[in-house]
């Protein structure tokens, strides 16, 4: 078994990247701590959140078109979730934040199930958690 994905997307969501990827470029997604965003994952034309070593890469969401984007999280609530797979869904509604999808009524939403012992293992076993 290879190390299991610790970030994925629903179609939806995926559709969503694709449409803003065309409107604005290269993309990233930074999930939230909280604040005026409600803890929701934020979308932002890449570089325009410097991300450093406050902050945890989970990985890469595949556009399927060649393109990809980066998830990441800051350290400190990595260690709240570092037990959990995150899905990041698409629902109808305003968030209250910066993120890109905000104008198009909908909002990215971060979706979660617990690893099961074979997964947290494995990345335990490779230095992930």
């Amino acid at each position: 078994m290879g190390l299991p994905e610790r970030v994925a997307a629903t179609d939806a969501a995926l559709d969503m990247l694709r449409t803003l990827r065309g409107q604005h470029g290269e993309l990233m997604i930074h999930q939230s701590g909280g604040c005026c965003d409600g803890s929701s994952p934020m979308c932002y034309p890449s570089g325009d959140l410097i991300t450093g070593d406050v902050d945890v890469h989970l990985g890469d969401l595949d556009l399927g078109d060649g393109a990809s984007v980066p998830v990441w999280m800051t350290r400190a609530q990595y260690e709240y979730w570092k037990h959990t797979h995150l899905t990041i869904d698409l629902v109808p509604g305003r968030g209250a934040g910066f993120s890109l999808e905000a104008p198009e009524g909908v909002r990215f939403l971060l979706r979660s199930r617990v690893l099961t012992d074979e997964e947290y293992g494995a990345l335990h076993a490779a230095g992930f958690v």
